[in-house]
């Protein structure tokens, strides 16, 4: 148990370092956008569908879903970035927002098996977190 703890803390951490990434690097082409983007998904894809023994529809989902999400949340925040927007409370809004959107749909298409070893092993935490957060901004 002690091992999906550390995998989960380590996926919380990957996303994080994704995203800190793609604004501390510089500018980066549209391509090493796209590459890293999709880098970043396959990993996560492979990592869930190991540990959930998902089927094949459902790493289709899973895939669409961070592929989507991702682009979506990078996008957001490189227009915060574009607005010179400082506040790191805003930043990590936009992503609990989306991090929140993707545990949604994973929740759809995960079996309740599926969805339990997910939320034992790191969804729970994450939401906690992000309740957490919730609860101090208002």
């Amino acid at each position: 148990m002690k091992i999906y703890r550390l995998l989960s803390v380590v996926i919380a951490l990957s996303m994080s370092v994704f995203v800190l990434r793609a604004q501390d690097q510089g500018p980066q082409t549209p391509e090493q956008k796209e590459k890293q983007l999709l880098e970043f998904v396959d990993k996560e894809v492979q990592r869930l569908s190991n540990l959930l023994d998902l089927e094949y529809w459902q790493e289709f989902y899973v895939d669409s879903t961070l592929t989507h999400d991702y682009r979506a949340l990078t996008e957001e925040m490189e227009q915060m970035q574009t607005a010179k927007v400082e506040n790191p409370d805003l930043y990590q809004s936009v992503q609990d927002k989306w991090m929140q959107q993707i545990d949604n749909t994973y929740k759809k298409y995960f079996s309740k098996e599926q969805w339990s070893k997910y939320w034992k092993t790191g969804g729970r935490r994450a939401q906690e977190a992000r309740d957490k957060r919730n609860k101090k901004k208002k």
